[in-house]
């Protein structure tokens, strides 16, 4: 059984920065397109950023592009995301996910991933 497992969340001042990791177990990051959600309170999933399966192409939502890297370890088979600048509207629910068959048009919808972690929470505060 396939098995992610998010961490690095926590509570951390608004300006500051959170580096949070995704670590898989049971399957190989290597042949999975792969990705970061959050869900704030009271909203829907939403994508942050993830990795094309091939080519090794990253991809950012606008809400978070010039404040969040995202880079992935297939050795280790971890990925992170590196968020700097935090602000109280970042405050939600990180989950990581992968797919093994996820095209470009579909990389940034939750239903496009089969596997998921229980996810972390990271609370920007004032």
């Amino acid at each position: 059984q396939v098995h992610l497992a998010e961490s690095g969340g926590g509570l951390v001042q608004a300006g500051g920065s959170r580096r949070l990791s995704c670590s898989a177990s049971g399957r190989s990051f290597a042949a999975y397109a792969m990705a970061w959600f959050r869900q704030p309170p009271g909203k829907e999933r939403e994508f942050v950023a993830g990795f094309s399966r091939t080519g090794g192409y990253k991809y950012y939502a606008d809400s978070v592009k010039g404040r969040c890297t995202i880079s992935r370890d297939n050795t280790k088979d971890t990925m992170f995301q590196q968020r700097n600048d935090l602000k109280q509207e970042n405050t939600a629910v990180y989950y990581c996910a992968f797919d093994r068959d996820v095209i470009t048009s579909c990389l940034r919808l939750p239903k496009s991933y089969d596997y998921w972690g229980r996810g972390t929470q990271v609370t920007v505060s004032t």
